[in-house]
């Protein structure tokens, strides 16, 4: 193979030194922690967008510095940062709704629960 081949396809991908590394896991680890103690505080309907807020930084990272994202072409870079926004909103809401429909357990459809109806229930 000739050189020209060897510049335009290297061996070995771009190369992160350790210390960048440890700096991310370590940030990480800390997320990690701030999460856990995150869901031992009672913040109501915010608690679900704490807990995709740092879930989506700790992707961020994964993604930037363990799978070099940042060292990759900016397309990528955008495609993932509009991905990651998409999933968030969509999951974001779909959870806010679970409180509207919960009411409606109807006896027989929930194993273990007790039944109560409401007021708008066939049955009642």
């Amino acid at each position: 193979m000739s050189d020209s081949a060897h510049q335009n396809h290297p061996e070995v991908g771009h190369v992160i030194g350790i210390p960048i590394l440890l700096a991310t896991a370590s940030a990480l680890l800390v997320l990690t922690l701030i999460t856990v103690e995150a869901s031992k505080i009672d913040l109501g309907a915010m608690n679900i967008w704490l807990a995709l807020f740092i879930a989506v930084i700790k992707a961020s990272l994964v993604v930037l510095f363990f799978m070099h994202l940042k060292y990759d072409a900016p397309f990528n870079a955008i495609v993932f940062i509009v991905s990651i926004t998409l999933v968030v909103l969509f999951i974001g809401f779909a959870l806010m709704d679970t409180h509207h429909y919960a009411e409606f357990v109807f006896e027989g459809q929930a194993t273990g629960m007790e039944y109560e109806p409401y007021e708008g229930s066939p049955t009642h």
